[in-house]
């Protein structure tokens, strides 16, 4: 056997059907054309359903191609196994209607084993077939006259999607010898079809010659169509004795590309430097291959698998000690190997490899930061003994600096963790509701961010120190423009030389208040504030009276308000630090709420919190209330706050000054945000709820102040109401009259089901009585009204014990609703019969769907008067 190369392998597959008569089909694009159920050509047949499914006849009923196709549903195996890739190559020949068995499989046979051809030593190939399928058995037999080991029978050798056409296939084997081989010759899978590495599949020819119907029955087709597929990746491997597909000459000039950049050890000397190499070399082929064909990176669907297929292969890159754009100069590498076929990919690489470049320096500019974040929560895991990176810190990484959550796994396996995926989902969920429900541009201030953009006058916070300050006003917007003048009624958008409103951040909510001449009129009340994109304070107001530009005005404050939001805040930080007193050290925070009402808190934790633990934590937070502690608020440097170890919160952007707040060195946060200047103003702290937000991350609401004392009346309150409910005079009888109402409530319930039961046996007594009996099988189907599917239930575990039929169906209407029950015993589901299968076809009837075994299923309805239908249609089903 001679070694090929990959253009050689793939002309002479082409070049062989040629002589068989059959037409060239070109590799189509990637991007499906008028196929809106694929989002990449998958397969070699996929871009042929046309002519298969009879829409579109084609000229000639052979056909062959070299088809490129992406698959991405099982990306994680790339570059660890020997053959999984994203993009890889399906060489196939086609009937359509035309040839079946009796061609195909000799020139199958001519095509491997010829001296023109593939000329593989026949000895080395294997084939496996379905054992009904005697024909294909026989046809292989005479063909290759090779000894009966050579062929063997495999149950699953029969594709079948379920309806449809669909037929027995057969795989052929190719035996790589014993210094492939990997598992013991008794091995129980050590066979050709087994899961080892010496018999390697290089070929699968499906006969379809049957169409699957409905009821299960197996119809042979008019026309019968051949469909194979060679995968032409793991064919070179075989053909130049390649120990996995990247040892070929499809990726090892890639790779060999791949060394000249990296910094670590060459590939071949270091088995987890070896995937990033084979990451890297496969994923650049894909988005070469995609982005020729005029897919481009994007945040959805096909774009958002390429630009995740690009930072995917950038961190692998970062492994091998490439950490600047790179993957861009791989593209003139992939068009040499592949110019021969795919002569677009060099005529369009200028444009390929301006995309990736662009894509990878996007990337750049966040993944240094965002790195840095990761290993820092992944040191701190270790610390705490945990395992699971909580969904809302992956979310983070992936929103705020564009980490791929495949990219956070890969750096969490590496040090045996795993994200919470189920709360990262639910973060991802979340913020496309809040896309949905803002429909605003820029903070949700409704204006066109171009326009902010454009601001640029100097406006300074003043609301550390003041609630009140006068200031001029430098930008004025309405209806999305930049204006001089706002009139009464108007919804107008300004920046002041000065303000001591709070812009909305941090969890911190925007300060809000009115705004007034320097003569005091009132000119309108302040409705919001956010951040502008220059960073000023742009202020959101409801005008009253005409407010023009460079008017001089005094901005106030709710101070009322304002103070109910320090008292939050400041209480934030300190359940902070003690949901790690008790908790621990990894409790760190995943997301806040302050605002004047309430204050919410978001934070990683691996399990339920007790209810002692919420205990020990509000007793601390307002044990530091009681003791009256200065809060103190300082700038610092970054260096310098960190030295004295404070608390810097995960996805926050810090300057090289930064405000630190510390509560008695106990608490010590980086914060923007404004707080009381003593705990005791906080008066008193009260947590109210305890949940989980998402599987490792919970969420404490809690009051302070007035706040507070309101919900310790409402709860006084409710107490009372429910003491002369129970018909007790003092809160502190009502314990003991509800645990005798529970004992009564208990033995009426004990009473009840015993009565049921009766109901029940009186029942099935009279039932079981009526049996009917079609085709030899026997049945009973009844309608018992007004019980629950537990009734039945039991009353088809008393059918069980006696031989009173073989099928029991059972109906009740509760509710509005209806309910079905089959049973089936053994002798009948040997006959056919599945309790499943009757299940389904009879649910619909009633308005409903179900399922279960083959001895006991259930359904429910919407439409009681079914009912009857339903069991008059056992008798034809059976």
């Amino acid at each position: 056997m001679e070694q090929l190369t990959s253009v050689e392998i793939r002309q002479k597959w082409l070049d062989f059907w040629k002589t068989k008569n059959h037409q060239v089909e070109p590799s189509a694009s990637l991007v499906p054309v008028d196929d809106p159920t694929l989002l990449w050509i998958n397969s070699g047949v996929a871009t042929l359903k046309k002519y298969f499914d009879g829409s579109v006849v084609p000229d000639n009923p052979r056909i062959t191609n070299a088809q490129k196709s992406i698959r991405t549903n099982d990306i994680e195996n790339v570059g660890v196994t020997a053959r999984h890739h994203t993009l890889f190559e399906m060489l196939g020949n086609f009937s359509i209607g035309d040839y079946f068995k009796s061609e195909v499989i000799p020139w199958a046979w001519e095509l491997l084993t010829g001296e023109e051809w593939f000329a593989i030593e026949p000895e080395r190939l294997y084939m496996t077939y379905f054992p009904e399928d005697k024909e294909t058995l026989k046809l292989w037999q005479e063909v290759t006259q090779l000894s009966d080991d050579h062929f063997v029978p495999i149950e699953d050798n029969f594709w079948d999607i379920g309806a449809g056409p669909c037929g027995p296939d057969t795989e052929i084997f190719f035996d790589r010898g014993k210094k492939y081989q990997d598992l013991a010759d008794d091995d129980p899978e050590m066979y050709p079809g087994g899961e080892n590495e010496r018999y390697l599949e290089i070929w699968n020819i499906v006969f379809s010659q049957f169409n699957h119907m409905p009821d299960g029955e197996y119809v042979p087709l008019k026309h019968k169509n051949i469909d194979t597929g060679m995968g032409l990746e793991r064919m070179v491997s075989v053909m130049q004795d390649a120990p996995t597909n990247f040892e070929t000459d499809l990726f090892m000039p890639i790779i060999h590309a791949i060394e000249k950049m990296a910094t670590t050890s060459k590939y071949g000397e270091d088995a987890k430097v070896n995937v990033s190499y084979k990451v890297i070399a496969d994923h650049i082929r894909a988005v070469t291959f995609a982005i020729g064909d005029q897919a481009l990176p994007s945040n959805e669907g096909r774009g958002y698998i390429l630009r995740r297929l690009i930072r995917r292969a950038m961190m692998h890159g970062r492994r091998l000690g490439i950490t600047k754009a790179f993957l861009y100069q791989l593209v003139p590498v992939v068009g040499e190997i592949m110019s021969d076929f795919y002569p677009e990919v060099v005529s369009e690489a200028d444009f390929i490899m301006e995309v990736i470049e662009k894509e990878e320096e996007r990337f750049l500019e966040t993944i240094n930061e965002g790195e840095d974040i990761l290993t820092g929560e992944i040191e701190r895991l270790k610390a705490a003994n945990e395992t699971v990176l909580a969904g809302e810190i992956a979310f983070k990484l992936y929103d705020t600096y564009g980490f791929p959550l495949e990219l956070t796994n890969e750096y969490l396996e590496s040090a045996n963790m795993t994200t919470d995926e189920e709360a990262f989902e639910a973060a991802m969920q979340a913020q496309r509701e809040r896309a949905r429900a803002a429909r605003k541009d820029t903070k949700g201030m409704g204006i066109q961010s171009d326009i902010l953009g454009d601001i640029v006058a100097d406006s300074q916070f003043v609301g550390y120190e003041n609630v009140k300050s006068e200031g001029t006003v430098n930008s004025l917007i309405v209806n999305d423009q930049i204006v001089e003048v706002a009139e009464a009624g108007q919804t107008a958008y300004f920046t002041a030389s000065e303000t001591p409103f709070y812009a909305e951040m941090g969890g911190q909510v925007a300060d809000t208040g009115v705004i007034y001449s320097l003569d005091g009129k009132k000119l309108g009340d302040v409705i919001d504030v956010q951040t502008a994109p220059n960073g000023q304070h742009l202020h959101e107001v409801t005008l009253v009276e005409t407010l023009k530009l460079n008017d001089d005005i005094q901005l106030v404050v709710d101070e009322k308000r304002r103070h109910a939001i320090t008292k939050n805040h400041t209480a934030t930080h300190l359940l902070h630090q003690a949901l790690k007193d008790v908790l621990g050290e990894h409790a760190n925070q995943a997301g806040s709420l302050v605002a004047p009402k309430q204050l919410r808190f978001d934070f990683t934790h691996f399990g339920q919190v007790t209810d002692e633990e919420l205990e020990r934590m509000e007793y601390i937070v307002n044990e530091k209330i009681w003791d009256a502690i200065p809060v103190e608020t300082i700038e610092t440097t970054i260096e310098d706050a960190k030295a004295r170890g404070a608390m810097a919160l995960f996805g926050e952007k810090y300057g090289d000054i930064v405000r630190m707040v510390s509560v008695d060195d106990w608490s010590i946060e980086l914060c923007g945000g404004v707080h009381v200047a003593n705990t005791a103003e906080i008066g008193v702290f009260k947590i109210v709820s305890e949940s989980g937000i998402g599987a490792g991350v919970r969420r404490i609401e809690a009051l302070t102040g007035e706040a507070a004392v309101d919900f310790y009346n409402q709860q006084e309150h409710q107490l009372q109401v429910i003491a002369n409910q129970v018909k007790v005079k003092k809160a502190a009888d009502i314990l003991p009259r509800l645990e005798s109402q529970q004992a009564e409530i208990k033995q009426l319930e004990q009473e009840l089901e015993s009565l049921k039961a009766k109901a029940n046996q009186e029942a099935a007594g009279q039932i079981f009585q009526n049996v009917h009996t079609v085709n030899g099988t026997s049945f009973i189907a009844e309608h018992l009204p007004k019980r629950e599917i537990k009734d039945l239930r039991h009353i088809s575990d008393d059918w069980k014990q006696a031989d009173y039929s073989d099928i029991l169906v059972l109906a009740t209407d509760h509710d509005d609703k209806a309910n079905l029950l089959v049973a089936v015993k053994p002798e009948a589901i040997e006959k056919g019969f599945k309790a499943g299968d009757l299940i389904k076809q009879l649910a619909p009837l009633v308005n409903g769907g179900g399922g279960g075994r083959p001895d006991l299923a259930q359904a429910g309805g919407k439409n009681p008067a079914g009912i009857k239908d339903a069991l008059s249609k056992v008798s034809d089903l059976l």
